[in-house]
């Protein structure tokens, strides 16, 4: 298991601004593995709600957590979201001696009805599978092709991490889901989520995949938010600014994990992926990811314009505005569309990130990086 620093230290500050901090993420992301390694030193006491053992333990859940000290570490908190309310009645009492680390696989209801029960009370921390700032750059190649989930990276061969995702993902419709509240067929979801691969990277055309599943507008719309929800997509939302430019207004889909992505277009292996026809959209998702956790921006955008104009992300970064362009060839060159951006949105600065090795300026205020090198990157920015 690959250490992770940045998270166990934002948990430490987490835990320090608030009564109950809040671990989320997708299953099998390491949540279970970190909050034991956060516990490690603290008197501690650890409650799998998944576990009816523990479920018994806590039949009179006041009593039994009101008594204890230290740090208390509930896990799976959405199979009991009744257990909530009583988390913001215990903390709320004058003497209370414990500290609440509460772990969930993420879900649109259980973070509404935390937010909701546990207002001021509570810091949200979200857990991702690794990004290259814990493997290292020498394992860029493996991160892209096989995904951040720890097993799913560190397997042993390559089929073994193509088995692994494959139970991931079995797993995920036919038992997360219901779990999560929701009644949608296994083999309905997985082909829209299959089908949402070969979109991995586009502009959301709800209409297109409707016709092409014989479905609603509505309906892939509820199912997109699910994955998104639950962390499987991410919906990057088109930036608006008043530049007498006709632009697009829908957000682009990536998958989070390039791994899942993978697994679900069936590209097993590094010759694989380097063949297929989406390499660039795989590409660009991956280093998107890459970006975003390096500089950890509260909400990125993308910028379309219907002319032609574009820009992969644009956010704020400590009062600048960065642009991102990514590129899926080692020697990138300034293009219209950059120069465009770079103009109209009034860029601090632009960057060009590609899988070379070096970089080097392009223009002033434009210059190509290697994804390898992101991570440094706000340290400079």
């Amino acid at each position: 298991m690959l250490a992770r620093p940045a998270f166990l230290e934002h948990l430490h500050t987490a835990a320090k601004r608030s009564p109950i901090t809040a671990l989320l993420g997708p299953r099998q992301c390491g949540k279970t593995t970190l909050a034991r390694l956060f516990a490690e030193g603290r008197q501690a006491a650890f409650f799998d709600m998944e576990s009816v053992a523990d479920q018994r333990r806590l039949q009179n859940p006041e009593l039994a957590l009101g008594e204890l000290e230290g740090l208390v570490v509930l896990d799976e908190i959405q199979a009991v979201p009744s257990l909530l309310p009583v988390l913001r009645g215990l903390v709320d009492r004058p003497d209370q001696k414990a500290q609440f680390l509460i772990l969930g696989s993420a879900s649109p209801h259980l973070i509404r009805q935390a937010s909701e029960t546990l207002a001021g009370r509570v810091e949200f921390v979200e857990l991702s599978g690794f990004d290259l700032s814990e493997t290292g750059s020498a394992a860029l190649n493996g991160l892209w092709l096989r995904g951040g989930f720890p097993r799913a990276f560190l397997a042993a061969s390559d089929g073994d991490s193509f088995a692994w995702r494959e139970g991931f993902v079995r797993t995920y419709l036919e038992r997360d889901i219901p779990q999560l509240g929701f009644r949608i067929p296994a083999p309905a979801l997985r082909r829209f989520w299959t089908m949402l691969a070969h979109y991995h990277g586009q502009t959301w055309n709800a209409s297109e995949l409707a016709r092409a599943l014989g479905l609603s507008d509505k309906t892939v719309r509820s199912y997109l938010d699910i994955l998104t929800g639950t962390f499987m997509v991410r919906q990057v939302q088109p930036w608006f600014e008043n530049l007498g430019k006709r632009q697009v207004k829908a957000p682009k889909v990536y998958f989070r994990d390039s791994g899942l992505l993978h697994h679900l277009m069936d590209i097993s292996t590094r010759h694989h992926l380097l063949g297929h026809p989406r390499v660039g959209a795989s590409w660009e998702g991956f280093a998107v990811e890459q970006v975003l956790r390096a500089f950890g921006p509260s909400e990125p955008y993308f910028w379309s314009t219907h002319g032609g104009a574009e820009l992969d992300l644009v956010f704020q970064h400590q009062g600048k505005r960065l642009g991102f362009e990514i590129k899926f060839t080692e020697a990138p060159k300034t293009t219209v569309s950059m120069r465009t951006a770079r103009a109209d949105l009034k860029l601090d600065h632009l960057y060009v990130v590609h899988p070379g090795q070096h970089a080097f300026p392009m223009e002033p205020g434009i210059t190509a990086v290697p994804l390898s090198q992101v991570q440094a990157l706000p340290a400079r920015s």
